[in-house]
């Protein structure tokens, strides 16, 4: 019966060196994953610094843009503003010339009668005073034939 225990001890010994050399075999093989992930981490770990930091840098051109477009819509604000009292200063004028304009159709039709009348006088004086030049003339003309005799 020792023998049997013998046997069985040793039965045992050698199941427990088999099952240590399976567990030894999967631990290392384990390791060797872990090494690989522990490397792709450390990869991954470097790309997310270098996409940070792009992102970091972009996000500041990004915001510098931003307060150029900014800067230079304020300024354009300014340029649409004088436009517009530009634009509000010629409407003043047109109404001025409008208004100007509309005083002097008033004035020339209020006058227009007297204007005539003017012409009309102006046209009758000048009527005059060419038949009093005339018969000046005749005169002169006469008073020498006269004078001639």
């Amino acid at each position: 019966m020792e023998i049997l225990l013998y046997v069985s001890a040793a039965i045992i010994a050698v199941a427990f060196a088999i099952l240590v050399g399976f567990f030894v075999k999967t631990l290392k093989s384990t390791t060797r994953t872990l090494d690989h992930v522990a490397n792709t981490m450390a990869g991954l770990e470097k790309q997310m610094t270098g996409i940070t930091k792009e992102t970091e840098e972009l996000l500041h051109r990004t915001n510098r843009l931003a307060d150029d477009i900014q800067q230079k819509s304020e300024s354009l604000n300014t340029v649409f503003q004088s436009v517009k009292e530009i634009g509000d200063s010629v409407q003043q004028v047109n109404r001025s010339l409008r208004q100007v304009s509309e005083r002097v159709v008033l004035q020339t039709e209020r006058q227009s009668e007297q204007i005539a009348q003017a012409v009309q006088w102006g046209n009758v004086a000048i009527d005059l005073y060419t038949k009093f030049k005339e018969k000046t003339k005749r005169n002169r003309q006469f008073n020498d034939i006269k004078e001639e005799k």
